[in-house]
């Protein structure tokens, strides 16, 4: 049986910067982007990339596959698909003896990188097919749990802009996602790079620098990073600020909020905040990691009312006012 290791900060943060540095090879800027979905990653969660068409969402994930020597698939949501095409189901096959049984067929979501493509374009019978895959790493097919490959990384994508014919993601759903990332578009310097890499025939053939066992020996090193208390209770009184109905929450938070952050908040800010640190190359964390990741960690958490609507306040401006009203001494 392999000994499962622990990794120094420095060998991790090298590691970390081998990958970035290939997926730099094909992807232009969004290295913001690019950071929050490798710490979503190695953290083990789920990812919810928004950004309108053509900002190489679905590029990215695939740069990813090829970094790293994980399996790859792709399911393009559709009003029309139907939870057996993601999960897989049994087909009746005839043994060589003449007998007929059910066999499972695997379907997309056993790989390591799944790419949920337009999410919100299939109905919710459909999304939910990847609620049990996403919190519990398994599949049920006719009362047969089947395991999913590890580690097991979803990504899905929808476009804020096009709304007609969509079916939003419910809250608990939405909680489910470590991140939710916004895929800003690129400078005119970035764009101008793009049209010129993508217009070249060239095709770019990236190294593997990193193994399924080394995505989870990376998770589990960033689960012994230590954090001091004060920094964990900063954490912690982010997400109960959320919540209009606390004593410290801000003005904004109980003019424009119905529901705060859930628990999940915190214990995702926690984790991202460890794994920024280690690519920092640092072994501890700081309040200024727990700042970094509350916008990912939070936008999609808060559950806003119709003030915020009519207002044109949005989920973001929460999280940011609540970043500078939470003082991070607890005092």
């Amino acid at each position: 049986m392999a000994t499962r290791t622990q990794l120094s900060p420095h060998d991790f943060r090298e590691l970390a910067t081998a990958i970035q540095r290939e997926i730099e090879r094909v992807i232009v800027g969004q290295n913001e982007v690019v950071n929050e979905v490798l710490i979503a990653l190695f953290a083990g969660g789920h990812v919810l990339l928004e950004g309108v068409p053509g900002l190489g969402k679905t590029r990215l994930v695939r740069t990813i596959g090829d970094a790293l020597d994980l399996s790859f698939s792709r399911v393009q949501f559709t009003p029309d698909l139907m939870p057996a095409d993601i999960t897989g189901t049994n087909i009746l096959n005839e043994t060589e003896d003449g007998r007929r049984i059910f066999t499972f067929e695997p379907g997309p979501v056993f790989a390591n990188i799944v790419l949920a493509d337009e999410i919100n374009r299939a109905t919710p019978k459909t999304q939910s097919a990847l609620l049990e895959a996403m919190q519990e790493g398994t599949v049920t097919v006719a009362n047969h749990v089947h395991q999913l490959p590890q580690p097991f990384f979803v990504l899905a994508t929808q476009n804020p802009v096009e709304m007609e014919g969509t079916y939003p993601l419910p809250e608990a759903q939405l909680d489910r996602f470590f991140f939710k990332i916004i895929v800003p578009f690129p400078t005119p310097e970035e764009l101008t790079e793009i049209v010129i890499r993508t217009v070249s025939q060239r095709a770019i053939e990236l190294d593997r620098v990193a193994t399924a066992e080394t995505v989870s020996q990376m998770s589990r090193t960033a689960r012994e990073v230590p954090i001091a208390h004060s920094v964990l209770d900063f954490a912690i009184r982010l997400v109960t600020a959320s919540h209009p109905g606390n004593d410290g929450a801000p003005g904004l938070v109980r003019q424009y909020v119905r529901y705060g952050a859930s628990p999940r908040g915190a214990q995702t800010m926690v984790m991202a905040a460890k794994l920024r640190a280690l690519l920092d190359g640092r072994p501890n964390v700081a309040y200024d990691d727990i700042r970094a990741v509350a916008l990912p960690a939070m936008r999609h958490r808060i559950v806003l009312n119709f003030d915020a609507e009519a207002n044109d306040v949005s989920t973001d401006d929460v999280v940011r006012r609540l970043i500078e009203a939470v003082p991070d001494t607890g005092f």
